[in-house]
């Protein structure tokens, strides 16, 4: 089930982008190679919706890591063939503005998930980063100044809204991290099932450097990713914690030393997306709502009843409702 964010958290934020680049990013790595298993993979042309482009030549991805990268390369969605055949990644590629949050990437997020959540051939969905080094830097700051007072509240509330539609998603989704995943980042990474990442990349939620609160979900998610004391500590003191302690805390599944390639995490969470393909596909859907469902508080009657009961000090009257 997806988490209730907490309202207007980061509506408030104002800070300039100078003071957010020293808080929260990382300088990129070097330059990186396809990595081997998805050199020559096929992309059927259909599969690709209005606004999402294939790579000339096949799917790999084109790097342009320049600023000249065009609005629809910003995200780009790969149906991936024959073996991996069920298997799509989301690729978020936006190096100029660390892969930041700004209202075409939102789109086109809400686009993307909008169209896979019917998508019954979907069978995992892998969320990554095609820029060396940065996974997602959070919200777009040097959009967000030159936004009008009316016009922040309703974006966060939409890069909100992806979060939780992704966190809503029927099928097993896997965050990929290979570089820095801070505030709005890393909220995108706990909405995913299953979360790996490489002992380089740096992730922790920071809003509280900037006197605001993670706006996204990671105030409810982040608490249920590794339980509710520890998580009031990170939040609180805004520490940002690379690969190693984040797999100590609980905040990722696995952990990776980083290749050459810098794909590391991806090519783990590639791994795991493939086992999941010969299971059942009605059954991991609903395996996943179950287990949603069931980290909910269930609002029986009978629960409400034992509440009351207690506050009134009397034996409670339950009807098996």
């Amino acid at each position: 089930m997806a988490a209730a964010a907490a309202p207007g958290a980061l509506g408030t934020l104002r800070a300039g982008p100078a003071r957010l680049a020293a808080a929260c990013c990382a300088r990129l790595g070097p330059g990186w190679r396809l990595p081997g298993s998805l050199r020559g993979a096929r992309v059927a042309p259909a599969m690709w919706a209005r606004g999402w482009a294939p790579a000339a030549g096949g799917s790999a991805p084109r790097r342009g890591y320049s600023s000249d990268v065009k609005a629809e390369d910003e995200l780009r969605v790969r149906y991936l063939e024959e073996e991996n055949r069920g298997i799509v990644v989301l690729g978020i590629n936006r190096a100029y503005a660390k892969n930041s949050f700004s209202k075409n990437l939102v789109k086109m997020l809400s686009k993307a998930v909008d169209a896979l959540k019917s998508d019954k051939k979907v069978r995992t969905i892998i969320v990554r980063s095609e820029v060396p080094g940065i996974f997602c830097a959070g919200a777009d700051l040097k959009e967000r100044v030159k936004m009008n007072p009316s016009e922040v509240g309703p974006f966060v509330s939409k890069i909100r809204a992806v979060i939780n539609e992704i966190a809503n998603l029927p099928v097993p989704t896997i965050a990929a991290i290979d570089g820095l995943a801070l505030g709005g980042g890393l909220e995108l990474a706990l909405a995913c099932d299953i979360r790996v990442a490489a002992s380089s990349a740096k992730m922790g939620l920071v809003e509280t450097k900037l006197a605001i609160i993670p706006g996204g979900g990671g105030t409810q998610r982040l608490p249920r990713a590794i339980g509710v004391s520890l998580a009031k500590e990170l939040i609180f003191s805004a520490r940002v914690l690379d690969g190693q302690e984040a797999k100590a805390v609980g905040l990722i599944s696995h952990v990776l030393e980083q290749n050459p390639e810098g794909d590391a995490a991806y090519r783990k969470a590639l791994d795991l997306a493939r086992e999941f393909l010969p299971q059942g596909p009605v059954a991991v859907r609903v395996a996943k709502l179950a287990i949603n469902q069931g980290m909910e508080t269930i609002p029986t009657k009978d629960r409400l009843e034992g509440l009351l009961a207690f506050k009134e000090k009397r034996p409670p009257r339950y009807k098996g409702e």
